[in-house]
């Protein structure tokens, strides 16, 4: 072969000296932008993002269970594939939506906006935090076309309640989304060892890490001081020094004193829609279904809360057969990858949603890097829909069964009809 020849089959990329260009360009995986992200924020920073409760048990859990389901492709024509679906009876390009994240800027200075941004291009729902430290205003005047939902936190409070509710509506947020998986703290131990606590109480070797991460804390420092413009149920201005009392929001959790009669008060008082995020007990959604609730988001906080927990896929199954069509059922906690959500999506699930993923992404690379996540996902998922064999949502959904193994049932299955137990006796 020639030279010359050989040259054109040989591309020398050229050196790329911003950094946030270099992962953009070299990143493919979900798994590739954490450690990006990793590299980028101080270690107690990426901590708080990254980890679980106690041991991680239910953290490791959420990974391990997608693990247990095999792909099982039929062969026959596709096309497309067709990514596109409803949700609460809106159009969005993927089953897919960016479920709210405490204190964003955090990670990247634009925080919620990058994020609110990214999901408005993709065409699929963003839930803004009850915590987000950007005012669901702002959110609303830069993405006016986004499908916009809104984290609410339960409360008997008649007015403050009347006052979001109020305010969220004039935002334009047409869906709630009530987290009830926070009546305490989980033990977040890696936090605890980094100083994350109310109010911080930062180590040595925490500041020490800071220092080795200049760029993130000349950032941190350029931007505005951090808070949390809708805790307030009125107005978008709040305080820009986070106070203890603030930290004690950010970190704690919400009325363990509330409960379903609040959940049918605000059914009552609100006049779109609502998803209930949190639980993974399938009587539960049966519940939430009864009291009219548009949709149940199964959750165990990505493992941030209780220890050795369920996982949403543990229960997804039940949970459908338990209402049937009458509420819509979203997965969270551990989504990485496209053939996750074929996965859930096959088990009964109308949608997925990620927080920890996106921002790896917003940290490593800021919007750009929430576009990338959204991205591969969304490549991933239509690359697996090709190989398993079908060509759009509707068609996953219904075929759902011929498509996916419990490779754990199999292998117990094989070990009884070799040792010629029959498991129907036990």
């Amino acid at each position: 072969m020639k030279v010359s020849e050989a040259r054109q089959l040989i591309q020398v990329k050229a050196p790329v000296f911003s950094r946030q260009r270099r992962v953009l360009a070299n990143a493919f995986s979900v798994e590739e932008y954490r450690k990006a992200a990793r590299r980028v924020l101080p270690g107690g920073i990426f901590d708080y993002l990254d980890g679980g409760s106690e041991d991680e048990v239910t953290l490791r859990r959420n990974r391990a269970v997608f693990d247990s389901w095999a792909l099982m492709p039929s062969w026959g024509p596709v096309s497309g594939p067709d990514t596109s679906t409803t949700l609460l009876g809106k159009a969005s390009a993927l089953p897919l939506t960016l479920t709210p994240t405490g204190a964003t800027r955090l990670f990247h200075p634009e925080g919620e906006s990058a994020v609110a941004a990214a999901a408005d291009r993709a065409g699929i729902p963003y839930g803004l935090a009850g915590l987000s430290t950007v005012p669901m205003e702002t959110i609303a005047a830069d993405s006016p076309g986004l499908d916009r939902w809104f984290n609410i936190g339960l409360t008997r409070d008649a007015q403050a309640l009347k006052d979001k509710l109020s305010r969220c509506d004039a935002a334009g947020f047409t869906t709630l989304i009530v987290g009830v998986d926070t009546r305490a703290l989980g033990a977040r131990e890696r936090d605890l060892q980094n100083g994350f606590t109310a109010p911080p109480a930062l180590t040595l070797s925490t500041i020490a890490d800071i220092a080795r991460r200049p760029a993130w804390w000349i950032s941190f420092l350029r931007a505005d001081g951090i808070s949390f413009p809708n805790l307030d149920s009125r107005r978008a201005a709040a305080p820009s020094v986070v106070t203890p009392a603030m930290w004690q929001q950010l970190l704690g959790h919400s009325d363990a004193t509330s409960g379903w009669k609040e959940l049918e008060a605000l059914r009552q008082a609100w006049h779109g829609k609502i998803v209930l995020k949190g639980c993974v007990n399938p009587g539960d959604v049966a519940k939430a279904a009864r009291i009219g609730l548009d949709a149940v988001q199964l959750s165990n906080h990505g493992g941030r809360q209780l220890d050795h927990m369920l996982s949403p896929m543990d229960v997804l199954q039940e949970s459908r057969q338990k209402v049937g069509d009458s509420l819509e059922i979203y997965v969270d906690s551990g989504i990485r990858r496209g053939s996750d959500i074929l996965k859930a999506l096959a088990l009964g699930a109308d949608a997925c949603s990620i927080g920890r993923a996106y921002l790896y992404g917003l940290a490593a690379a800021g919007s750009p890097g929430v576009d990338r996540i959204i991205q591969i996902m969304a490549d991933e998922l239509r690359r697996t829909m090709t190989l398993v064999g079908v060509s759009s949502i509707p068609e996953l959904q219904a075929r759902g069964g011929e498509i996916l193994r419990d490779i754990r049932r199999s292998s117990e299955i094989l070990a009884a009809t070799a040792s010629g137990t029959n498991l129907e006796d036990q």
